[in-house]
């Protein structure tokens, strides 16, 4: 069943011209390679609902009786039922999901399938599926991403007190709460989230009616057929709607994005879980062991997501380069766009899944955080900003903290540790006046009022703007969160 083999074997004698069937084969292996039924089967469901909108077009068009409309819509929603319940026979032989859905209806009603395509090409077919499709993932994915939010806001209501360093350049930095680092993970979800809500808005159009390029040859109401696939519009141009994928490419970019944050998340875990850490525990049941070492607890669940933000990222790559040269209208090689949108989203629903699974079971140690959080001297910007508000320039308050930094590392103390002495020498040996003048009042309480604006607690307290991570911040940051998202409980 050769649809598009009217014009081939016509060298061959006035039989073949008339008889198309007889026209000569395809090279096999040509064939072969041109296949794409193992990937674009995938739009079965999406193939059938838009040739019942197609139905319905021709039909107000008067290109189709009610009752050949009836018949068609009847078998086609009957292949609908097979495909559901896998019993659908696949023939290899016809190289697409289009061919074989069309061969099969053919089978069921007769020869008024043949009515069918009329007005359509594959181009814009496919164009439409690819859109269908889209819509369905699109709001997996989403879910798949709030799901994933709702575990990480709820690890944040059971372990957000936890204190943690905060780092930068990978080095301790100031002190943060745990949940203050969660509920960034969860801002930068959000926004993955509207990424695909952005890219889905611009798909949000039927090609159907574009034809092969330049628009179907009757006057088929393209805005009600799109109404009927829930689509917000049709396309404006019939060369750009069959023969460009930008929102394939924003898409699988949305994705490529998303699995970026995944793998960054997968490594902090993966960081945090080795003894040397030991911040937290992956559950055994998202853990692994060694074939050969007894002692391993391998977190591979995220070593794999990492890998595979890798493949999606790589996925981008190919559907840029894909584009990249390709003249206006349709051309074969959009047959590759469907592999590398359906791995990017399917890996993407996968991680998304699987990431939920190890923060919904992770073992917080709160104690090895808050160990680590001591040091680096994690509390020397707090330091200088309560030496700031007592009137020391903050150049100069930086200068003290940074030498009282140096004195305790050779102490091999904390800053809220160091003696009345130190800190007395400290301000007095500034370049700053008001330093100067502090050091004479060490004696008289203010050394204690320095040594607790050091401490862990204090540090957490000071960032009290909007978005820091002071605990009142945080608390409401995180009702902020839990509500949107419908998590119930609080920190």
């Amino acid at each position: 069943m050769r649809l598009w083999g009217g014009r081939f074997g016509a060298r061959g004698g006035a039989a073949e011209a008339e008889d198309p069937a007889r026209a000569p084969a395809s090279d096999p292996l040509a064939a072969a390679y041109s296949r794409s039924l193992d990937v674009d089967r995938e739009l079965a469901a999406d193939d059938i609902a838009g040739s019942i909108a197609h139905v319905h077009a021709l039909e107000r068009a008067r290109l189709l009786v009610p009752d050949e409309a009836a018949l068609l819509v009847d078998g086609l929603e009957a292949l609908a039922d097979d495909i559901a319940a896998g019993r659908l026979s696949w023939d290899p032989d016809l190289e697409d999901v289009h061919l074989n859905l069309e061969a099969a209806l053919t089978e069921r009603v007769g020869p008024v399938a043949g009515r069918l395509h009329t007005g359509r090409s594959r181009n814009d077919q496919v164009a439409l599926d690819l859109r269908l499709w889209l819509r369905r993932a699109v709001e997996r994915v989403d879910a798949a991403i709030v799901e994933l939010e709702r575990a990480l806001v709820t690890r944040a209501q059971t372990d957000g007190e936890a204190i943690m360093p905060g780092t930068t350049h990978w080095q301790p930095a100031q002190p943060v709460l745990f949940a203050h680092h969660l509920l960034a993970h969860v801002e930068m979800l959000e926004r993955d989230r509207g990424r695909f809500a952005d890219a889905w808005r611009r798909a949000d159009r039927s090609p159907l009616g574009a034809g092969a390029l330049a628009g179907a040859g009757f006057d088929l109401d393209r805005a009600a057929a799109a109404a009927e696939l829930g689509l917000a519009g049709v396309t404006a141009n019939s060369i750009d709607a069959v023969s460009d994928r930008d929102f394939v490419v924003e898409t699988i970019a949305a994705a490529a994005l998303t699995m970026s944050h995944l793998s960054r998340l997968a490594e902090e875990l993966t960081v945090w879980s080795h003894p040397a850490f030991g911040w937290v525990a992956l559950a055994e049941a998202w853990s692994t062991g060694s074939s050969m070492m007894p002692n391993k607890r391998n977190p591979d669940p995220c070593e794999l997501v990492r890998a595979r933000a890798a493949r999606v990222s790589g996925n981008l790559s190919a559907m840029l380069g894909l584009l990249k040269g390709l003249p206006l209208g349709y051309q074969r090689d959009l047959q590759e766009d469907k592999a590398l949108l359906f791995d990017s989203l399917a890996t993407l629903e996968a991680s998304l899944a699987v990431m939920a699974g190890v923060i919904g079971t992770l073992e917080v140690r709160s104690k090895r955080m808050r160990a680590a959080a001591l040091q680096g001297w994690t509390t020397a910007t707090a330091l200088a900003d309560a030496l700031v508000e007592l009137g020391v320039a903050f150049r100069a308050a930086h200068g003290i903290v940074g030498g009282l930094v140096a004195e305790a590392e050779r102490r091999e103390s904390r800053l809220d540790e160091l003696p009345d002495a130190v800190l007395s020498a400290a301000l007095a040996g500034a370049d700053d006046a008001v330093a100067g003048a502090l050091a004479a009042r060490i004696a008289e309480g203010l050394g204690e009022r320095l040594r607790a604006a050091a401490t862990l607690e204090a540090a957490l307290a000071r960032p009290v703007v909007t978005g820091g991570t002071a605990p009142v911040r945080v608390r409401e940051a995180l009702a902020a969160a839990a509500g949107r998202l419908g998590v119930a409980g609080a920190l």
